[in-house]
């Protein structure tokens, strides 16, 4: 699904995204204030489950977002669309508002350092913990949890071109934090893994349009860059 502000792949059998992915620089970033209107996504096929604002009401979870409201505050528009359901899955509070968000706001970071950073999240697995215990599922079955959230950063100087900018040298840092509440007891730097980790763990082939050799070389890599 490619919304103007990100792109998706939904998987109806665990009523979650299994991927979001989206561009974040300057020109997403405003004053908007956060809108809050969780909703299910409308352009969803007829027949698919649609996750609504209450799904994840009393599981323990909370609705955590793949790309982050502060990433799409330039218009409205653009941060209600971080509100839709599809954008969600099931995360533990204290990943959420902690490992998760540190993460996210080192992006931002990057980003007001002069950088662009191109952005791909997401869930596997099975079996995460929150506030009430351990779940499989909530709403009912209808949504899974994930025991793993994960997230690839493919961080950028400002410019033109990005794809054949992308060099051995770029920085490509990829994370992996279990979905339960003791994930807020580390710093979200040591979550990092390589790309290729991920690749296995999840079955997908990420980096896929930069030239083979040099997506080898950044795959490989576990980033041990600095974390501020």
């Amino acid at each position: 699904m490619e919304k103007p502000q990100y792109a998706l792949s939904y998987n109806n059998s665990k009523g979650t995204a299994n991927w979001v992915s989206w561009h974040l620089s300057t020109a997403w970033k405003g004053n908007t204030e956060r809108q809050d209107d969780f909703r299910a996504d409308p352009d969803l096929p007829a027949g698919f489950y649609k996750a609504n604002s209450g799904s994840y009401s009393g599981s323990g979870f909370d609705r955590g977002h793949l790309c982050p409201s502060d990433d799409r505050d330039s218009s409205i528009a653009d941060n209600s669309a971080t509100f839709l359901m599809t954008n969600m899955i099931p995360q533990s509070p204290n990943l959420n508002r902690i490992t998760w968000l540190g993460f996210e706001s080192f992006c931002r970071d990057k980003m007001n350092q002069g950088n662009e950073l191109y952005i791909i999240a997401g869930g596997y697995g099975q079996g995460g913990e929150g506030t009430s215990g351990p779940a499989n599922t909530i709403d009912g079955g209808n949504i899974t949890v994930p025991s793993h959230c994960w997230k690839i950063a493919v961080i950028l100087p400002v410019g033109g071109n990005d794809l054949n900018r992308i060099t051995t040298d770029t920085r490509v840092i990829a994370i992996d934090m279990p979905n339960n509440q003791e994930v807020n007891q580390t710093f979200w730097g040591d979550y990092r893994v390589s790309v290729d980790f991920l690749e296995i763990v999840t079955g997908f082939d990420f980096l896929s349009k930069v030239p083979v050799g040099i997506q080898d070389a950044l795959e490989e890599k576990t980033d041990n860059g600095p974390t501020q």
